[in-house]
């Protein structure tokens, strides 16, 4: 186990690399809330860097709640850092408000911070973009509690614009099956506008979390986790974790490709490059119900069809 401090759990975290360190950030929340199920509610953003992906030294929380009113005020979750064309590093996350101190209703939107130096950050005022009813579910047109448009990943296309990914419903199809890959569009960073869904609801996922699109070896491919619980049609009942898929286009994800790359006691993976540039997967440890923290980096390779492999499971 790489990165576990004692008094908090530690669960989805995004790594940016400035070419000297690597700056890890990661959910977290204090074990003395009693129960893993509280944490969600109570989630901040920490900070670690580390030179080797293996050593961490952590420098406390960056990122809290919001105000009372605010598209933030529960708690703050899964994000991604990009370095924009002046320099200034850009983190995109989500803000999660819950309706209720008890009920399960739930609205996730895209905020931003930003930092000169990915150490001291600065929200900006207000969200940045929330599901759009003509593409995504919305809260209250389905019986499902929450308005999925969380963990934003960003990267710069082949066409000069940024394309920001999201975990998203479909606004139609069967409610159990209606997991999406969000995706919205930006010139500048700043302005967004939503765009069509790249995925198709019914590809045997309720949702599809912690998205990340990498190259290895002159090929795209996008991970992404769903545990068994959100498995939904063919793969309903069958186990659930960090998923791979190769890619051919970002035009079309074709999710009901993709194939489970590590079972759930591994979820949230993220792929880094060591300072050799080779690829490496950390993921989340959870065990008997319990979050345990970050795993050692593990090396990756891929299989005869393109799909990603750790290459201890070869």
């Amino acid at each position: 186990m790489v990165f576990c401090p004692p008094q908090s759990w530690v669960w989805d975290f995004w790594i940016a690399d400035d070419g000297a360190a690597y700056h890890l950030y990661f959910l977290n929340a204090p074990r003395s809330l009693g129960h893993p199920d509280a944490r969600h509610r109570n989630a901040q953003i920490g900070h670690a860097i580390s030179c080797d992906l293996r050593r961490w030294t952590d420098l406390g929380p960056v990122l809290e709640h919001g105000e009372e009113d605010a598209f933030d005020a529960t708690a703050v979750w899964t994000g991604c850092v990009v370095r924009d064309d002046a320099g200034l590093w850009r983190m995109f996350y989500t803000g999660s408000r819950f309706l209720s101190d008890k009920g399960p209703a739930n609205v996730e939107t895209v905020g931003l911070a930003v930092s000169a130096d990915l150490d001291v950050w600065q929200k900006r005022a207000g969200s940045l973009l929330s599901a759009d009813c003509r593409w995504y579910e919305t809260l209250g047109s389905s019986a499902w509690p929450e308005e999925a448009w969380r963990d934003p990943w960003v990267f710069r296309g082949e066409d000069g614009n940024w394309h920001m990914l999201v975990t998203a419903r479909a606004g139609d199809g069967d409610p159990l099956d209606r997991g999406i890959v969000g995706h919205a569009v930006s010139r500048d960073l700043d302005h967004w506008v939503a765009a069509p869904p790249l995925s198709l609801p019914g590809s045997g996922f309720a949702h599809v979390e912690v998205i990340q699109i990498v190259d290895i070896a002159d090929r795209k491919h996008m991970i992404f986790s769903c545990d068994s619980s959100k498995l939904a049609g063919h793969r309903a009942g069958g186990m659930g974790g960090i998923w791979t898929l190769p890619l051919e286009s970002l035009d079309h994800l074709c999710l009901s490709e993709a194939r489970l790359l590590l079972p759930e006691n591994h979820y949230s993976g993220r792929v880094a490059f060591d300072r050799q540039k080779r690829p490496v997967l950390l993921a989340c440890i959870q065990q008997d119900g319990d979050i345990e923290g970050l795993s050692d980096p593990m090396p990756l390779t891929t299989d005869a069809d393109g799909y990603l492999l750790v290459e201890n499971d070869q």
